[in-house]
């Protein structure tokens, strides 16, 4: 048998596995009598960053071509404003605003994707338009922050558990608490597996990994560069829609200010995951680890009690830097073999 080395990709896919394995049982070691032990604990991570998994799985696609996204989680507020007033004020069915807002998102990337692969604009500074862009238009449709209360469908989605036949416990009163899931975290699921299986096996998955890897080289290879990006985009605004949808079954809410700095969690996490921010090399499986870490140190940080929740988005910096100092290091000794 042929022994096989685990390259740095690999690598640091597996330290960012590990990083989260250690985190997860550090926080059942400390706050083991807060409940951290319970798999509900685990599972209110999934509920909580269901909507942000959708974001990240499309903001890898996206990092793989070299590019980045930063309106995401303005989009995430125009499509939550559209479906809170749509539904409460506008009275309009929630299959279709859902439709919509889907559609809204394939436009949004089209427009990003052709200016970013056709009119070979920036990413930074295209996207950047668009998150004004998307934050003003929720403004435009409401500045009042609106809650979903009267659309029957919608509340009951939201409210529906699918119950997990494993992990039940009797909490403090004597109440049987059996663990559960909600319809956002089979969409996010659902999505993470979708993107996993094209990213693997498709033409186009393969196209991200080649743009973002050598354009001059994706080029002499036949391929459609600008297409690529184009299309890159538009799948990431469209699963940024989803996981507005999936967000605003979460809150039931619509508002000028939601989703502030959302953008940064789903980089973040990317990179975490292992995804490089020149492009090229990356998975979602890293991302959904980096999604989990980011949900348990702020799980971490709520358990506590006693920490800020600014607390969180300090210790997700620091990751971030130990992340890219990592893969710069990995890159050095990459370079250096050959």
């Amino acid at each position: 048998m042929k022994n096989k080395k685990i390259n740095s990709n690999t690598l640091l896919l597996l330290i960012t596995i590990a990083l989260f394995v250690v985190m997860y049982v550090v926080g059942c070691i400390i706050y083991s009598s807060k409940g951290f032990t319970h798999l509900q604990t685990f599972l209110n991570i999934l509920i909580n960053n269901a909507g942000l998994l959708c974001v990240a799985c499309g903001m890898t696609c996206v990092m793989l071509t070299g590019g980045i996204d930063i309106s995401v989680g303005s989009l995430i507020a125009m499509d939550c404003m559209l479906l809170a007033v749509g539904m409460e004020q506008w009275g309009m069915n929630a299959v279709v605003l859902c439709i919509i807002v889907l559609l809204i998102g394939v436009v949004f990337g089209l427009v990003q994707g052709f200016c970013v692969g056709y009119l070979e604009i920036q990413p930074f500074i295209v996207t950047m338009a668009g998150m004004f862009f998307a934050r003003g238009m929720t403004a435009v449709i409401c500045t009042d922050q609106v809650s979903i209360s009267q659309n029957a469908f919608f509340v009951g989605l939201a409210n529906a558990k699918i119950q997990i036949p494993f992990g039940a416990y009797t909490n403090s009163k004597g109440v049987l608490q059996i663990p559960f899931i909600r319809i956002p975290v089979v969409i996010a699921l659902i999505v993470l597996l979708a993107v996993f299986l094209m990213l693997r096996y498709t033409k186009f998955g393969r196209s991200l990994y080649a743009v973002g890897g050598n354009e001059q080289s994706a080029t002499m290879m036949g391929l459609d560069v600008k297409l690529t990006k184009l299309k890159a985009y538009v799948l990431s605004s469209f699963l940024c829609s989803i996981g507005g949808i999936c967000f605003c079954l979460n809150t039931m809410s619509g508002s000028v200010r939601q989703a502030l700095g959302l953008e940064m969690d789903a980089i973040a996490s990317s990179v975490i995951g292992g995804t490089l921010l020149t492009g090229g090399v990356g998975n979602v499986l890293g991302s959904f680890f980096g999604v989990l870490i980011n949900g348990t140190i702020s799980t971490l940080v709520k358990t506590n009690g006693k920490l800020l929740s600014s607390w969180s988005s300090i210790a997700v910096a620091v990751l971030l830097c130990f992340f890219i100092v990592l893969q710069s290091v990995f890159a050095k000794i990459k370079d250096s073999k050959k």
